[in-house]
């Protein structure tokens, strides 16, 4: 089925085509939304015209664009459909980004271009309805080279798999896609974020996967551990306000022995002192910060 050849439903056969009153010269559409395929088609030349010809923000300019946009949005429904097993929660976004194409398509269309405006916007649309995939489809962001290496990947697994009657190895994907081994090994790493397990999710109801309290361990409770470095954060607080009571000269060398790592004999070369000066300038200023956060506990 072509997108010029859309079906007609019964419900929609009759036109909802008020003969009067008009709208800047247009005829008044009762409820646009109700308008037949076919109907919408013939309409939409008329307001198309009309539309060229109509000063932008105006009433009418405003009832034509409107009216466009509602009778062809059987086009959206049209294209959307193709997602349907995406789920009824996708669904409504996937119309929404779709009539966002047609409204792109309505502002660019062009009468003397002499195409069907349904030809020229389902192009649009589904354009829209893809971008949306792309964008929200991968559970972490990837660069899109690697979301579209993901797809020729999965293509040449199924191929080869069917051919060797086992799974390919990354050699032989490479030499089938024509990549570098290192190019297969960055793109199936990428695919791992395409989707991602809750941390809730639940192990095997088993007794080796049972809690202490009898429930069923997640996936938290056995992957997760403390990480060590959480209780640095209450230290680096504490050290904040008491670096800020440092002279220049004190900063500078905390500065280059523990953020450049420089030596001592290195930081004497760059500040022109004697390394001995420098040791004892760093273990006074050590001293002072190490009872300054005794003193805060």
């Amino acid at each position: 089925m072509t997108a010029t050849s859309l079906p007609v439903r019964p419900a929609e056969a009759a036109s909802s085509v008020v003969p009067c009153p008009t709208v800047g010269e247009l005829p008044s559409i009762e409820n646009p939304l109700k308008v037949a395929p076919k109907d919408a088609r013939d309409l939409s030349k008329v307001f198309f015209d009309r539309l060229q010809v109509l000063e932008e923000g105006t009433h009418a300019y405003q009832y034509a664009r409107n009216t466009l946009i509602e009778m062809n949005l059987s086009l959206v429904h049209y294209a959307a459909a193709r997602f349907r097993n995406r789920g009824s929660g996708a669904m409504e976004d996937i119309v929404q980004v779709g009539t966002v194409g047609l409204i792109k398509a309505i502002d660019r269309f062009d009468l003397s271009r002499e195409v069907e405006f349904t030809s020229f916007a389902i192009p649009y649309i589904v354009g829209e309805m893809k971008r949306f995939f792309r964008d929200t489809s991968w559970s972490v962001h990837v660069p899109r080279r690697l979301q579209e290496l993901r797809v020729d990947l999965a293509k040449a697994q199924d191929s080869l798999s069917v051919d060797l009657n086992r799974r390919p190895t990354v050699a032989e994907l490479a030499a089938h896609l024509r990549l570098s081994e290192e190019e297969v090994i960055e793109g199936l790493i990428a695919s791992n974020g395409y989707t991602a397990g809750s941390l809730d999710l639940p192990q095997d109801n088993n007794d080796q996967h049972q809690g202490p309290s009898g429930r069923t361990r997640s996936l938290a409770d056995v992957v997760g551990a403390c990480d060590p470095a959480m209780e640095l954060i209450e230290d680096f607080q504490a050290l904040a306000p008491l670096l800020a009571t440092l002279d220049d000269r004190d900063r500078t060398i905390l500065t280059l022995r523990f953020g450049q790592e420089m030596t001592q004999s290195q930081i004497a070369d760059e500040l022109g002192i004697s390394q001995m000066h420098v040791s004892r300038l760093l273990s006074r200023t050590l001293t002072k910060l190490r009872k300054g956060m005794l003193a805060q506990d």
